[in-house]
């Protein structure tokens, strides 16, 4: 599966915007409480460094989001987060998304790409995270309140740019 992925126009809005609100809708992944109506998004989106959007044959399955995970004399660090279609994940779309956002970060001039909170129990993520050569920094004890209200911890990583 070809996976093209570019920045986002303004006539990607609706798909990632549903795209978004399923991964906050399903609650064990992105710490958002509530969906974003499209008008949201496009604020939300466009205050982004980077929006991508992925594409398999014109389908939109995909997006990150990629912008500072700090200011002034850490700004050279990134941070980013990734949604996928339901009816995509386990397809290469994330890997794909990953990849790229890799290589934006360093195109921008960023040092660093960090992810400051993934859940525990997110392991596909995980291991694709590794497999990449992200490193493990460490883990936050009941770092993450999962939808059904039960706690789950946080894994920090970060990967050289």
């Amino acid at each position: 599966m070809a996976v093209e992925i570019s920045r986002y126009t303004e006539a990607d809005l609706p798909a990632l915007t549903e795209i978004w609100n399923e991964v906050v809708r399903d609650g064990v992944a992105f710490p958002q409480l509530n969906e974003m109506s499209v008008d949201e998004a496009a604020e939300f989106f466009a205050a982004q460094d980077y929006t991508a959007v992925a594409r398999v044959d014109g389908q939109v399955l995909g997006l990150y989001i990629l912008h500072p995970n700090n200011v002034g004399r850490c700004g050279h660090q990134a941070n980013a987060s990734y949604a996928v279609a339901s009816a995509a994940r386990g397809k290469g779309v994330g890997e794909a998304l990953v990849r790229h956002s890799l290589e934006t970060g360093a195109q921008l001039g960023y040092k660093l790409l960090i992810f400051n909170a993934v859940v525990a129990s997110n392991t596909h993520a995980i291991r694709l995270y590794e497999r990449l050569g992200f490193v493990r920094i460490g883990q936050v004890p009941n770092g993450f309140l999962m939808k059904d209200g039960s706690w789950n911890d946080t894994i920090l990583f970060y990967h050289t740019l």
